[in-house]
């Protein structure tokens, strides 16, 4: 198992972040890497609160975790800061030796000028996930949240 952290710039205030971090269309949006599509199967936005997601390949080649083309994982949100921060605790579903375990995904916001930093730290990602994979597609999702938070003013609305 290792570690690893990914940090975006997002031109947005931290409440508007944090209210994508916690919502579930936004998470089906923005959570997902190039080349797949995203399904927010649960999704319960406070402490204890548990959730569940699939992430399928749109291209026949893809390998998932789960299912042939298909990641799924479940989990729950461990603490909830407002606008600061939100600790997830998450695992594949998957009957795979080398995918299995429980994460800690950990998201930290902090003001700068012009916006917002978010800093993604994974815990005990299991050593059957590439880290460039993991990093990769982290990369990706941030950069698809910025894209949303800074498109839509709603995500600024109180």
């Amino acid at each position: 198992m290792y570690s690893t952290q990914v940090s975006q710039h997002v031109s947005a205030s931290r409440p508007a972040v944090y209210r994508a971090l916690l919502d579930a269309d936004a998470i089906a949006a923005w959570r997902v890497p190039a080349g797949m599509s995203s399904y927010v199967h649960e999704f319960d936005a406070r402490e204890g609160g548990s959730f569940r997601v699939s992430l399928t390949y749109d291209v026949p080649g893809g390998t998932g975790k789960s299912a042939p083309h298909t990641d799924t994982y479940h989990g729950h949100f461990l603490k909830l800061v407002p606008n600061e921060q939100v600790v997830e605790v998450f695992e594949f579903e998957t009957a795979d030796p080398a995918l299995n375990g429980t994460m800690t995904m950990t998201t930290t916001l902090t003001d700068v000028d012009g916006g917002t930093d978010v800093l993604v730290v994974h815990e005990g990602v299991p050593d059957g996930v590439s880290a460039a994979d993991n990093e990769t597609g982290t990369r990706m999702a941030l950069a698809n949240l910025a894209r949303l938070v800074e498109a839509d003013e709603r995500w600024d609305s109180p």
